[in-house]
């Protein structure tokens, strides 16, 4: 349909893929801020994309639809469903509130449906406006959304500028629009983890459903189709129906609003300019302050220019050239460095180059290993090594990185051992708006300097096409690498000053962040060891008694069934053993959630077999099955990588793989830790923090009952249901003390009553009580909360101990959810802030102490609150107190940095897992 003929149809409704428009306008625009340092760039796409859409169809009804958060009924269908996706971006997620108060304030209406994902809301509005013979118009480039399509419903690709009737749903996917959910569900969809046929792309798939019609048909003459992908078919018939079942969208969804509340309001003129002005939209301010209509331009405007010469590179080829590098970075105050390898994994990346700075402008490339055919010859990689050692790794010969731990542990790898690492300008930035900024090199050149950067595509290529460094040819390799050395120099420039213009945070960047950089190099290159003997035999154990389960599940349903099918389980539960339906899916069927078979594991014993065949189930897939192939080949060890500028509050994160999400709450969890071992002749020291943020909590709000419960050594949570219940310290009953400790807990992390109430299964009346009395009993509790709120408000930010800042962009919004998660926000930020600064501080003071008196003693894992060391047997356990001990004192303080005292757990054994078992405390009280 052309674009005359659909604006002379009836208007359509209009329903906004907001979640997907969310995610293209992040990734389409430049990380623009706002002059605080928060991240725009999303509302502004979203701003200009709204007003194009409402000016383009000026639509007499219209709904934007999002996402929720938390799981949604597909989570019960499929306990890995999406369970491959990574997190949002720290600094998208920071712009959604601003998002949903730019869509009210523009008068559009909006929906976020608990447990439904947008699909399956668009899905029922648009089925319901079709079946009242109206036209619906998607907005979406959500290949899922072409299931929906009809002689009504049609989708729109704003980006694209591409409208899919049912003719152009066949000439895109080469199927019609009634079998694209056998389409998807033949190839699955590694984004959702939603498995299809192996080698089955959407070629075959169409190939296949065009020959013999639907997914049914395929399923039933399997037989007949050869080769190798006729083989993985075969062999995945059992999950295509799960498949189909996740990809089809549902449009049977209860909605808060009917299709004629969809109507849009008149755009509120104050809240737009007070958004727009404090994101600094000062061309939309304008047209709202003049009343003007919206401007056509869609693009946002690319920061200030500022000078930004490219850069002059030097490629160092011969040993005259070499001379001469080595004698600038001899002169220079400043060696600015950066090295470029054949891979991600600096433990077993090679050095394909290295790259130089000393003064801006310059940049000088070393390359090493390049090997393409033709390629120039090059200097001998350990002579080059050789020559640089004596600079790199002298301590008093100040030193400058993008990420460079990275560069840290590839050269380590390469037998330079960095020293002198001064400054980062990834942790610059970190240090400055931990969620308000992007801290890759890229995005800092163009916010700080309107540099725009070459690209590792633009010289290696992209996707299946894209070659290893050492396949790119020298000269473009150059200027790459030269040019981030360069720039890097540059943002040392402008970051560095920033950070000393406030003294807190220049405390926080040159005495926590920089210090620990050395520290988690030497534990990431250290690594640790697991037993992969014993993860298989673990494996192996689970299989079996997740067999055994599973025959005592057949036994107490009367038959045989599949338990991973959530439809046959609730076949059983529900249709032939008549137990009662405590909940529903969104679809309306009986629900066979975790928290639902909590509930009806006391009326049966079914539901508790299952809830354990999922956990173990779950245990195997995640962890024993997957941490053997963590292991490096080169070390026999698990390499970890801390992640120092990820997390807004501080903490550092673990990747590839995640060991801060080792299970240890059940038995078969724990059993898991047993595998992490130590060396023959070592053993194992965890020293663990005990609840450090209740005693933070203590230390701020300054509550004399809570302070007096922590220096007399008490039970925390016995004494807390002491004071709420009205009972003696020593009759507390277990469940007393279990209410008690959510209630700790829960206000740290601001718990509302309806939360304690489904937690401790009990009523919201109750649960609110419970809260009362807890601030009746600990009103300093009550009046920090208060404080820390209106403190927020007023300076946009909270503070750590240590002075580390979180701005708080929502705090004043008038958005009430919104202003209330910033609140909450506020109150545990500086607990959980505090709490990743004191362990950072006793990473740096322990590390130095053990390079002092016991070289052999590595620490190898940070998990939370907790350190876990490796080192002879003997030795390790004649140092453990006083490692407990100084992390009791971090930072090597003789006093406590708190009111309360510090005490940390500590216990050594062959294991990770014996380890934690105490076999002593300190505390920074004695």
């Amino acid at each position: 349909m052309s674009e005359a003929a659909h604006k002379s149809a009836a208007k359509p409704l209009i329903l906004i893929d907001g979640s997907s428009w969310l995610f293209r306008a992040y990734h389409a625009l430049p990380p623009l801020t706002n002059a605080q340092g928060q991240p725009t760039g999303a509302v502004f796409g979203m701003a200009n994309m709204l007003r194009k859409l409402l000016r383009d169809y000026s639509p007499e009804r219209i709904c934007v639809v999002f996402d929720p958060s938390g799981k949604t009924f597909r989570d019960d269908l499929y306990a890995d469903y999406k369970a491959t996706r990574t997190e949002t971006p720290e600094d998208l997620s920071a712009q959604y509130p601003a998002i949903l108060e730019l869509v009210d304030a523009l008068g559009l209406p909006s929906l976020t449906v608990d447990g439904v994902e947008a699909d399956d809301v668009i899905g029922t509005l648009a089925r319901a406006a079709a079946a009242r013979g109206e036209p619906v118009l998607i907005v979406t480039s959500d290949k899922d959304m072409a299931q929906l399509v009809d002689e009504r419903v049609h989708l729109l690709d704003t980006m694209k500028n591409r409208r899919l009737d049912p003719a152009g749903v066949f000439e895109k996917f080469g199927v019609p629009p009634e079998r694209i959910v056998d389409y998807l569900a033949l190839m699955g969809d590694n984004v959702d983890n939603i498995p299809g046929v192996p080698g089955v792309g959407p070629k075959t798939a169409a190939k296949w459903l065009n020959a013999y019609g639907t997914l049914d048909d395929i399923i039933a003459k399997a037989d007949e189709i050869k080769g190798k992908v006729g083989e993985n078919l075969r062999a995945h018939l059992d999950q295509l129906p799960l498949a189909r079942e996740l990809s089809r969208i549902r449009c049977d969804i209860a909605l808060p609003l009917s299709l004629d509340e969809l109507t849009p309001r008149t755009p509120d003129a104050e809240r737009l300019a007070a958004l727009y002005r404090s994101h600094g939209f000062n061309r939309l301010l304008e047209e709202i302050e003049r009343g003007e209509a919206a401007s056509e331009e869609v693009a946002p405007s690319p920061p200030p220019p500022r000078e930004s010469p490219a850069t002059a590179v030097t490629t160092v080829l011969d040993e005259a050239a070499l001379d001469a590098l080595l004698h600038a970075l001899r002169e220079a105050p400043l060696i600015c460095f950066d090295t470029e390898t054949d891979r991600l994994d600096p433990h077993q990346a090679n050095l394909v180059g290295l790259a130089f700075a000393v003064e801006q402008g310059r940049g000088w490339y070393v390359p090493l290993a390049h090997d393409y055919l033709g390629a120039p010859a090059q200097l001998d990689r350990k002579t080059v090594l050789d020559r640089l050692r004596p600079l790199l790794e002298d301590a008093r010969k100040p030193k400058l990185a993008q990420h460079g731990k990275f560069d840290m542990n590839v050269l380590a790898a390469h037998g330079v051992r960095v020293a002198g690492l001064t400054h980062d300008t990834m942790l610059q930035s970190y240090v400055l708006d931990a969620a308000g900024n992007r801290h890759d090199m890229d995005s800092l050149a163009q916010k700080y300097l309107g540099h725009t950067t070459i690209k590792f595509e633009d010289v290696a290529g992209k996707g299946r096409h894209q070659l290893p460094f050492n396949q790119v040819e020298i000269d473009k390799a150059a200027a790459y690498a030269a040019e981030d050395a360069d720039i890097t120099l540059r943002l040392h420039g402008a970051l560095y000053p920033r950070v000393c213009a406030i003294p807190e945070l220049k405390r926080v960047y040159e005495t926590i962040e920089m210090p620990l950089v050395p520290v988690l190099a030497r534990m990431e290159q250290t690594g640790v060891k697991v037993d992969v003997g014993l993860l298989r035999t673990i494996s192996s154990e689970l299989a079996t008694r997740m067999d055994e389960l599973m025959a005592q599940a057949h036994a107490a349903a009367g038959s045989e069934f599949n338990l991973g099918s959530p439809k046959q389980l609730g076949a059983i539960l529900y249709e032939r053993l008549k137990l009662p339906v405590l909940g529903k899916t969104p679809k309306g069927e009986p629900s066979t959630a975790e928290d639902v078979l909590e509930e009806l594991a006391s009326q049966h014993p079914l539901p508790r077999l299952i809830l354990d065949w999922r956990a173990l189930a779950k245990l195997r897939s995640t962890y024993t099955e997957q941490l053997p192939q963590a292991v490096n080949p080169r070390t026999g060890r698990i390499h970890t990588a801390y992640g120092q500028a990820i997390a807004a509050t501080g903490r550092l994160s673990s990747s590839d793989p995640n060991l801060q999400n080792i299970p240890v709450r059940s038995a078969e969890g724990r059993r898991i830790r047993q595998a992490f071992v130590a060396e023959p002749g070592n053993a194992l020291l965890a020293v663990d923090y005990s609840q450090i943020e209740l005693r933070l909590m203590a230390h701020f709000s300054g509550d004399a009952r809570l302070q007096q419960a922590f220096r007399e050594g008490r039970d925390i949570h016995q004494a807390t249901a002491a004071e709420v219940f009205g009972l003696p310290v020593d009759e507390v009953p277990a469940e007393r003390r279990r209410a008690a400790k959510a209630i700790n807990f829960g206000l740290i992390y601001g718990m509302s009553s309806f939360g304690l109430a489904r937690q401790l299964g009990i009523g919201r009346g109750e649960a609110q009580e419970y809260i009362d009395r807890f601030f009746g009993r600990y009103p300093g509790v009550k009046a920090f909360m208060d404080a820390t709120r209106q403190a927020a408000r007023e300076r946009g930010y909270v503070e750590t101990l240590y002075g580390r800042r979180l701005y708080l962009p929502n705090i004043r919004s008038k958005n009430q959810s919104l202003r209330q998660y910033a609140e909450r926000t506020a109150i545990n930020a500086p607990l959980q802030g505090t709490a990743a600064d004191l362990i950072k501080l006793a990473m740096i003071d322990v590390a130095d102490f053990l390079q002092q008196k016991a070289a052999d003693i590595r620490m190898i894992m940070q998990v939370h609150d907790e350190l876990v060391f490796e080192g002879p047997a003997a030795t390790l356990a004649a140092l453990a107190p006083a490692i407990a001990a100084r992390m009791c004192r971090p930072g090597g303080d003789r006093s406590s940095p708190l009111s309360v005292p510090l005490v940390a757990d500590w216990g050594v054994a062959g294991d990770w897992d014996a380890a934690h078992a105490v076999s002593g405390h300190a505390t920074s009280a004695g």
